[in-house]
């Protein structure tokens, strides 16, 4: 997968999320998507999204958290 697909999944994601779950539906992103954000670096993935690109390090909890954690 290559950072447009990624970050037209994670636009998706973030703004279909429920009030209040906006960055924990970022986390979860990066423990799905871990690999794939690895291969195309967190930054280009956040541009190419669309958001703010602050939420790069809430991403690069969600990669971190990847090794410990399975999503539901």
């Amino acid at each position: 997968m290559d950072a447009p697909q990624l970050g037209r999944l994670l636009r998706e994601s973030y703004h279909d999320a429920a009030k209040g779950e906006k960055v924990t539906m970022i986390h979860l992103f990066g423990i799905k998507y871990c690999k794939e954000i690895k291969e195309c670096g967190v930054s280009e993935v956040i541009k190419e999204a669309g958001i703010f690109s602050t939420y790069a390090t809430e991403l690069g909890k969600g990669i971190k958290l990847a090794k410990y954690v399975v999503a539901k």
